[in-house]
């Protein structure tokens, strides 16, 4: 196999170059805004005027952002362990049994997820009123799982369907019940799915903005992304604080990706052993 030219290496080199610019860049201007203590009048500016963390410290000192990250962190991991639960289960059931309307269950979950989110915010809020569930976290986690479930369900249920039944029929002949074959074979082998819907599901209920701040009524009960909206005036915007907040928004998302791609990793390794 032939060697790629000079002209080639150096063409990979500039793409690969310009990519990692043109990714890297907003997170650069995201952070050296945030730490420039003159952020609102850098301009165009490339390099901050400083580094200092007085936005930081503001936003957990006066914008309160310490109660609405910990809002996010309870209902971001509400949602996934609900929805990864509850997706599971109904994954297996139509993957795996069969059953009446089941075709029409899979049409039904495809339906929901091509239906707009601003369209569900009015028909939920009325519901969530009835229920007295407004300005609740549990009322908006119960929201985010219900928002979660289809695209988890939908990709869950290919991973199950990959799982040969052979290895299914070989686990009941060792002696196993369908629970201990479930913990012991199905499990492990479909880790990977159940892995890429839960940081969907987490990046979801961390990310979402329309129904935290329609659902929430008093300061206190509202998520990170909707308390970046605080420092948005109505003639001017505080640049600085907008920055650090959005800092620490994005850095659970990273960590919670990088922890989880380890797992992502090893459910790999162990559908392959078990396959």
């Amino acid at each position: 196999m032939s060697r790629p030219s000079t002209t080639a290496r150096i063409g990979l080199g500039a793409g690969v170059t310009a990519l990692l610019v043109f990714t890297l860049f907003p997170v650069y201007w995201m952070v050296s805004t945030a730490l420039d203590p003159s952020a609102g009048n850098r301009g165009a500016d490339l390099l901050p005027g400083g580094l200092s963390f007085e936005h930081f410290t503001f936003v957990f000192e006066k914008g309160n952002f310490g109660t609405y990250l910990l809002n996010s962190a309870v209902v971001g991991l509400g949602t996934v362990l609900a929805a990864a639960v509850l997706a599971l289960f109904a994954a297996v059931a139509v993957a795996r049994f069969k059953f009446r309307f089941r075709t029409s269950v899979l049409v039904m979950v495809l339906i929901v997820q091509m239906v707009p989110l601003e369209a569900l915010v009015i028909p939920l809020f009325i519901q969530m009123r009835d229920y007295e569930m407004l300005d609740s976290l549990l009322g908006l986690t119960i929201v985010y799982i219900a928002l979660s479930l289809p695209f988890a369900i939908w990709t869950l249920r290919g991973f199950v369907q990959t799982v040969p039944k052979e290895v299914e029929e070989a686990a009941y002949i060792d002696g196993c019940s369908w629970w201990r074959m479930f913990r012991s074979v199905l499990l492990p082998l479909v880790a990977p799915g159940l892995v890429a819907t839960s940081v969907f599901a987490f990046i979801t209920a961390w990310n979402e903005f329309v129904f935290a701040y329609t659902f929430m009524k008093g300061n206190d009960k509202y998520t990170a992304a909707v308390g970046i909206f605080q420092f948005f005036g109505e003639n001017s915007t505080s640049w600085g604080p907008v920055m650090a907040s959005s800092t620490l928004v994005t850095l659970p998302v990273l960590i919670f990706f990088v922890v989880v791609q380890r797992r992502l990793a090893s459910g790999l390794a162990a559908g392959a052993v078990k396959g």
